[in-house]
Order: C-alpha cells, then structure tokens, then sequence
C-alpha cells in the first residue's frame, strides 16, 4: 500500500498526522507530504486508512504498492 497527499487539495488541517505521524510530514504551516515515496509499513494500513478517510480535504489517496 501507498499514500499520496495532494498539496493542492491539502488545507492543512493535521488530522493525518494525528492518525498516522509514522507515515506523514507536516509543515510549519501544517501542510502534510507522505514521508519517503508513501510506502506504508506493515502493520501501520489501518492507520493510514483512519488518515484517509479522516482527513476533510480528500488530499489523501491510497494505491497499490
């Protein structure tokens, strides 16, 4: 599994982050980027989904990977 954030839909909201701070870089702005290429780690996909779908912007997706 990987994640991508769009930082043209992300409003710097943070909830990723809450969900899932393994897996999301957030800036001084609270403007998320995946951390490495979006790898999830086994054992951290339920994680990443809670971001997903928790983040109010739609700025998450997931793919195959």
């Amino acid at each position: 599994m990987r994640i991508t954030v769009d930082p043209d839909l992300c409003d710097g909201f943070g909830l990723c982050d809450g969900h899932a701070p393994d897996l999301f870089d957030l800036d001084d702005d609270g403007y998320a980027t995946e951390k490495g290429d979006g790898t999830v780690p086994d054992g951290q996909e339920a994680a990443a989904r809670r971001a997903i779908a928790g983040c109010p912007a739609h700025a998450i997706v997931e793919s195959a990977g």
